[in-house]
């Protein structure tokens, strides 16, 4: 548990008028409880951060095919559809991006969910 986390931890327990303990024992139960629930938060934030860095992968192939692109138009090629295609793939870049950012402001706490 790093710091944010333990801090969240505390006053979370505090809050309930608990002692650290009681409230991990109280949230453990209650996750254990309802194991379908908790395999399906779990899973489901996995699911995000997978799909997150597989599209980044693709935005480091689609790199290197731009790069393509600008060895063959500085060689004379006609890329007609270019302006298009680059705009398609800021748009994608910048919602992965946003993804990225609501993913860790809602892990954080920063967000409410």
């Amino acid at each position: 548990m790093n710091e944010p986390e333990y801090a969240r931890f505390t006053a979370a327990a505090a809050h309930c008028k608990m002692t650290n303990a009681a409230f991990l024992a109280y949230a453990v139960d209650k996750a254990a409880r309802d194991l379908t629930r908790t395999a399906a938060e779990i899973a489901t934030e996995r699911e995000v951060l997978d799909e997150i860095f597989a599209a980044r992968r693709h935005l480091g192939r689609i790199h290197g095919l731009f790069n393509q692109v600008a060895k063959a138009l500085n060689s004379g090629a006609d890329a007609p559809h270019l302006n298009a295609t680059a705009q398609a793939v800021h748009d994608a870049a910048r919602r992965m991006e946003e993804a990225a950012d609501a993913l860790l402001a809602h892990r954080d706490g920063s967000e409410s969910a």
